[in-house]
């Protein structure tokens, strides 16, 4: 069970839980920012009427263009709503794209192309609802659900999660906390094995450059990095020593390859053939996020770098694989023959 205390002239004061008054809250903050539910991910409906004649709460899309089926209950929750949520996806599976675009331009009051575009950067895929996933929220699931929930993603590969919220008041304040039943990323990659391609060996890593990380700074020093939450920064473990990376800049395409040397650890920790990280002249300085909570903390992995170029010269072409993800497992066989060769990447 999570528990919270705050810390009051450092004493410890236990927050006791609490419930919020309206369920329409939380679908009010995920409607307005996905980011809570750990998901990168565009809104394109709210109360969307099945043909079944029910309303699933929220409806999202990813990167890829992939159906998020959004289901939200503030209390207790029991099996039923297991069943519920696998109706919804029943219907939404048969959803086509031009289905998608008029459901999602009703609701977002603007093209969805547009839309698309601004929150990920990228083009719209032209083909919709390849995949879809389910994602119930609630502050708790009895025993069976939970057991229905596991049961239906580790031995079926269904992308079915669970998300839990817990309500905190202390002092007249309240606070929010998240967290998942299942491993998010595995469920994902569990759901998605029987219909991608062999994974070719290669890693997909986002470099996340912008206000906290300079790619200046990842050549001249040997690494890459996340931070912001653990959401983020987990993300970073799925790498081991000798995988091979190639680095991507969100917008303009790969502009690196090397190989993992040292595994995910706190920047504050890593160290350089100069010493710490944190005392070497930096490009980006930000990276250190002096005032931020301990949790927002940036971490890395070290990298020898084989091949780098810049931004303005990243490698790319239409079609290429690119999505949000910190990291994830290059599949694409026309993308990493691609990279192979403009990256002259030998066997190793």
């Amino acid at each position: 069970m999570t528990s919270l205390y705050s810390i009051t002239n450092g004493k410890l004061g236990p927050a006791t839980r609490s419930t919020l008054v309206k369920e329409s809250l939380i679908e009010d903050w995920v409607a307005s920012d996905p980011s809570l539910l750990g998901l990168d991910a565009l809104i394109i409906g709210r109360q969307v009427r099945t043909d079944h004649g029910k309303f699933i709460d929220l409806l999202a899309m990813n990167a890829e263009g992939s159906l998020i089926i959004v289901e939200l209950k503030r209390d207790f929750t029991s099996r039923e709503i297991v069943a519920q949520v696998l109706d919804y996806a029943s219907w939404a599976r048969t959803l086509e794209t031009p289905e998608i675009y008029s459901l999602a331009e009703k609701y977002l009051k603007t093209n969805l192309a547009t839309a698309f575009r601004e929150k990920f950067g990228e083009r719209i895929p032209e083909q919709l609802n390849g995949t879809h996933s389910m994602l119930i929220v609630a502050s708790e699931l009895d025993a069976a659900s939970r057991r229905i929930v596991e049961y239906l993603s580790e031995e079926y590969g269904v992308a079915i999660n669970t998300i839990f919220f817990n309500v905190f008041e202390a002092d007249g304040k309240q606070w929010l906390t998240t967290d998942f039943l299942l491993d998010q990323e595995e469920v994902i990659e569990r759901s998605e094995h029987k219909v991608r391609m062999p994974w070719s060996g290669y890693y997909f890593v986002n470099a996340g450059l912008g206000d906290h990380r300079s790619w200046t700074d990842m050549k001249r020093y040997g690494f890459i990095s996340a931070g912001g939450g653990e959401f983020y920064t987990k993300r970073l473990n799925q790498l081991a020593v000798g995988d091979k990376i190639f680095v991507y800049d969100k917008g303009n395409g790969y502009v690196g390859f090397g190989i993992v040397t040292i595994e995910a650890q706190p920047a504050s920790d890593f160290m350089t053939p100069n010493g710490p990280l944190f005392e070497q002249p930096l490009a980006e300085p930000r990276i250190k996020r002096i005032g931020e909570p301990a949790d927002r903390a940036e971490y890395v992995v070290g990298v020898e770098w084989r091949k780098t170029v810049e931004p303005t010269e990243a490698k790319w072409f239409k079609g290429a694989f690119a999505n949000q993800n910190i990291v994830c497992k290059l599949r694409d066989r026309e993308t990493v023959d691609f990279l192979i060769a403009e990256f002259k990447v030998s066997e190793i």
